[in-house]
């Protein structure tokens, strides 16, 4: 009993200084937050000699980084909103019907993975200067729906392959329609898909550069991963107000992962069809 003792301990001290050396960048980064710029150049310390949140106040009363902060989750709540409600119907149609228009949009998908979004960036930017939507989370917002769609729309179509067509048809006897058992039989039971796709969806949107960049020019709507950017200026990069820009920007991707980690349970569906 005593070894299993020491071995357990042993297995949590090394999973203990893995976790700590893989997220080092993290913590390093959160502690310089805490440091004064004097400090961050000049001192080889880890750890702060003084701790201060100078660095946040300024962030707080001499930057627009809550206007960003504000403009990231507007585009990142659109974004993953929209892309779960269309990915789920379209995934659900792939998964359930079977027509020569359906098998070539479900191809037509699996080409547009192929082409990296930098290639149609100038043609875009052109059409939608045409059409004033530059400078605009609308056509930020669009994009991001179009960049989410084909992997997301494959994802749902992977889970609603698992779950039983009994239990759909069950619902019909029952008198559901089929949009009706879609949204209450099928949506419940693949809530590891819908978590899965808000995840990829809204990661990316919080975090994404190119197309904020290109499409966002006034400082006050641009999204946050724009607007860190504005603290590396051409010589100088004021360290201490982007690492805590960076830490206070990492906050709502963390709390976002702990809420829907609980509905990340594969196999729902096992046992809900009795033989």
């Amino acid at each position: 009993m005593r070894i299993k003792q020491v071995k357990r301990w042993a297995l949590f001290v090394v999973m203990l200084i893995i976790v700590l050396l893989v997220n080092l960048p993290i913590l390093t980064m959160i502690i310089n937050s805490l440091k004064s710029n004097t400090e961050i150049l000049s001192s080889k310390q880890i750890w702060p000699a003084r701790l201060t949140l100078e660095n946040y106040a300024y962030l707080n009363s001499r930057t627009q980084f809550w206007t960003q902060f504000k403009n990231s989750w507007i585009v990142s709540f659109y974004g993953t909103g929209f892309s779960i409600l269309i990915a789920a119907f379209a995934g659900y149609a792939i998964s359930r019907y079977r027509s020569w228009f359906i098998s070539g949009f479900s191809r037509s998908l699996l080409m547009l993975q192929m082409f990296p979004v930098i290639l149609v960036l100038i043609p875009l930017f052109i059409m939608f200067r045409k059409l004033n939507l530059i400078d605009s989370h609308f056509s930020v917002v669009l994009l991001y729906i179009t960049v989410h769609l084909p992997f997301a729309i494959w994802m749902y179509k992977g889970f609603f392959d698992a779950i039983p067509k009994d239990l759909e048809e069950a619902a019909w006897i029952d008198g559901c329609s089929r949009l009706k058992s879609f949204i209450k039989i099928v949506l419940p039971i693949s809530g590891p898909g819908v978590a899965a796709v808000a995840i990829f969806s809204f990661l990316f949107s919080w975090n994404e550069y190119l197309i904020a960049s290109v499409f966002l020019r006034s400082e006050n709507l641009m999204t946050i991963p724009v607007g860190l950017q504005l603290f590396m200026q051409q010589y100088a990069t004021d360290w201490g107000s982007l690492t805590a820009a960076a830490t206070l920007a990492m906050m709502p991707v963390f709390i976002f992962l702990l809420f829907v980690q609980k509905y990340m349970i594969h196999g729902a569906v096992a046992g809900s069809v009795k033989g």
